[in-house]
């Protein structure tokens, strides 16, 4: 709980009080708040009784998606997005630590850390891809009202990395549902079986979007405003799929599994 607050309180400050930060007390102050965001996720997933649940989900993708920034903040210094992620940390900071999830079923396998960890990946690749479709909408709308140019990463490169990540999180949502739906049983225990339940549906029908995204772009040229749109539902699907089932067993019916 320390080490949550502390997290929480490291990129809330920041955040609120952009304006009084300078450049390298601004990067310090979200390195410190990473690497405390990380512990605390290193200490619920992988300590001596591992939980997860809708909101540990919500807080690693919100990792990973500041750590994807962090990456490309070295190569593109002029990326603009710092404290409206800062601000995204600390909710999913804050929501892990009020709902910290459910232990992980007793019979599961030792190989259901890493499906998760697949399909957690491609939460957070996703989400960076949305990310970085809300900044191309955003710089599209500059452009329009011809804002200065040199304001953020330019439209095209914005667009690139967006379907970059697009593809990376495609084939990894992929590998989860493939290993999902052929080693049920080894990954969850004995007389667990594939199942059509509304975790499954949406994960399909969010791989059936993203599918559908990837194929406009390649063969049709899709981009811009309907390559977002979809781009949009397809993460929208997926949130729903995990998250979504999640939280209505979690929060809304108040049951472990």
């Amino acid at each position: 709980m320390v080490l949550a607050l502390a997290a929480a309180a490291a990129y809330a400050v920041p955040a609120a009080a952009a304006r009084f930060f300078s450049e390298p007390a601004a990067r310090l102050a979200l390195l410190a708040a990473w690497l405390l965001h990380g512990s605390v996720l290193a200490l619920g997933l992988l300590g001596d009784a591992p939980r997860f649940g809708f909101a540990p989900a919500l807080s690693v993708t919100a990792w990973l998606v500041l750590t994807v920034y962090a990456v490309e903040q070295k190569m593109f210094p002029q990326m603009q997005a710092r404290w409206a992620l800062a601000g995204l940390g600390t909710a999913a900071v804050l929501l892990a630590l009020a709902f910290p999830g459910t232990p992980l079923h007793a019979t599961a396998s030792p190989w259901l850390p890493l499906h998760l960890v697949l399909g957690i990946a491609s939460y957070g690749l996703f989400a960076a891809a949305v990310v970085h479709a809300w900044l191309m909408t955003r710089a599209e709308r500059e452009i329009r009202q011809a804002a200065p140019p040199d304001i953020g990463l330019p439209l095209l490169t914005l667009e690139r990395l967006t379907f970059r990540f697009v593809g990376a999180g495609f084939v990894l949502l992929s590998a989860t549902l493939l290993a999902g739906f052929l080693f049920t049983e080894t990954l969850y225990g004995p007389g667990r079986v594939w199942k059509w339940d509304h975790k499954t549906l949406f994960s399909v029908l969010s791989w059936l979007a993203f599918a559908l995204l990837l194929l406009g772009r390649s063969r049709f040229g899709w981009r811009g405003r309907k390559a977002v749109r979809v781009l949009y539902i397809g993460a929208l699907l997926l949130l729903l799929s995990y998250v979504g089932s999640r939280f209505v067993l979690e929060v809304v019916l108040g049951r472990a599994q």
